[in-house]
């Protein structure tokens, strides 16, 4: 499978004078800002005490903090009253994770869980404070938020955008990238796995990252919950890097209500042509004007 790939906003103190009698009363304003504990885990832009907060879940995987699609939101979407996060997954938050040797596959499972965990930590710190949440996993970035919503509920947060992910991707493909092989989908629906192992120890343990979510049977994990209506699902016919959904997977959705968009590009076309449309129908969000 192909990877895919802070800003400190000020406190403002507002002093609202308030007349009463011959006293005048000041009341302190001090809007909200993030937790030293929270920003060590997030990249993010926007006002920090913003009443939504747009929560990306990194695709890759890498090992490394993206700030692209934050910075790209901001850049297209109308981000009023909009904090925009990006969260660490253990891999990112200690790259040398995966660069002095190969990791065993239980240590990728284990190193999931952590991502789990911080990812989950940051969606319950907003949460919390009120906030309306809205999660978005693109690829790798799905997967991770169908291990979230499968271990935590569907209600951590408001709504989700899962674009370009798998509920059930076939057995030889994440068993073959535990290995360190490549794979791909001939036409989005054959898998096909090189023989070749890569020769990067880097990407060898990101691939054995990928199959430790991989392996995860979604389908099943998330027949628990009777409605799943608060998640749009967009896939491509022709996906190269993780093959479309199947009938089986796609049925399963719709027997959990989930808002489905089918493309017919693949992996880079599908993510391209429907994010837009995705944000509208997932989160109400739209382009600027």
């Amino acid at each position: 499978m192909k990877h895919y790939r802070k800003y400190a906003t000020t406190l403002i103190l507002s002093i609202l004078f308030i007349s009463c009698g011959s006293d005048d009363i000041i009341v302190i304003d001090e809007p909200i800002e993030i937790s030293q504990e929270i920003k060590d885990l997030i990249y993010f832009k926007g006002e920090e005490d913003a009443s939504t907060v747009l929560i990306n879940v990194q695709s890759g995987p890498d090992n490394k903090l993206s700030t692209d699609e934050v910075d790209e939101i901001f850049q297209s979407f109308d981000t009023t009253d909009l904090l925009a996060v990006n969260v660490h997954q253990a891999q990112t938050l200690d790259p040398s994770l995966l660069e002095g040797g190969d990791i065993t596959f239980d240590e990728a499972i284990n190193y999931n869980a952590e991502s789990v965990e911080m990812l989950y930590k940051v969606v319950k710190y907003f949460k919390d404070q009120g906030r309306t949440v809205y999660v978005l996993g693109i690829s790798f970035g799905a997967f991770v938020t169908q291990e979230l919503i499968a271990k935590k509920g569907i209600d951590v947060a408001d709504n989700y955008l899962l674009m370009v992910g798998r509920l059930d991707i076939d057995d030889i493909i994440w068993q073959a990238l535990s290995e360190g092989r490549l794979t791909y989908f001939e036409n989005g629906i054959t898998p096909i796995v090189e023989q070749e192992v890569s020769t990067d120890v880097t990407v060898r343990n990101l691939d054995k990252i990928t199959a430790g979510l991989g392996m995860n049977r979604y389908t099943e994990l998330l027949n628990p919950f009777e409605d799943l209506s608060n998640i749009t699902y967009i896939y491509g016919e022709t996906d190269q890097a993780v093959g479309r959904l199947t009938n089986p997977e796609i049925e399963f959705l719709q027997s959990k209500n989930v808002n489905i968009i089918t493309g017919s590009g693949n992996h880079d076309e599908t993510i391209d042509d429907f994010v837009v449309q995705g944000f509208e129908e997932a989160f109400g969000i739209q382009l600027k004007n």
